[in-house]
């Protein structure tokens, strides 16, 4: 696992758009999560992720390749109010959270998905707020393993249900 080729930074204007696609790609292509036809609302948030910029503390941030290519992405959210999950999320204080973490499928197993998350737990760090908060779906197992084995652990209080989807909350003590 060689992530030293990669540099984390925050998202350009510019780059929302393919950002965007990207994550339409990641997410419509996990088995047992809902499709676009299914979920059209959530794929236009993915579509139009830039967005999310404008609410305050919140930062897209990627994993960019030596070659300048986006590998990664995640939304960093500094303030839980505007994190926009359904559950008690949102009315969390003294946290940060992360969604919407996607990897390129040909950059996978390079441990972008962990060099991203470490990121967003420095940032939480370095604000001062004593835990972050995640969640996943069945459909993202190996990120699940991920969190787990980072050291993030279930919350059951966090879980929420969209549609038919289950949504399983995750806290991190910082």
């Amino acid at each position: 696992m060689n992530t030293t080729e990669f540099t984390i930074r925050n998202a350009k204007p510019e780059e929302y758009q393919n950002i965007g696609a990207l994550m339409v790609k990641v997410y419509s292509a996990l088995d047992g999560f809902p499709k676009p036809h299914q979920h059209p609302k959530y794929y236009e948030m993915l579509a139009n992720v830039g967005e999310l910029t404008n609410k305050p503390g919140t930062e897209i941030l990627v994993a960019v390749s030596s070659e300048g290519n986006i590998a990664g992405v995640v939304v960093y959210f500094g303030d839980m109010q505007y994190y926009g999950s359904g559950g008690t999320a949102t009315q969390e204080k003294n946290a940060a959270g992360f969604r919407l973490l996607a990897v390129d499928d040909s950059q996978r197993g390079k441990g972008i998905g962990k060099l991203l998350t470490m990121f967003c737990l420095e940032k939480a760090k370095q604000q001062q707020l004593p835990q972050m908060i995640i969640h996943t779906t069945n459909a993202m197992k190996p990120a699940w393993r991920m969190y787990e084995n980072i050291g993030f652990k279930r919350s059951e209080d966090l879980d929420f249900k969209q549609g038919e989807l289950e949504v399983f909350g995750f806290r991190f003590l910082l």
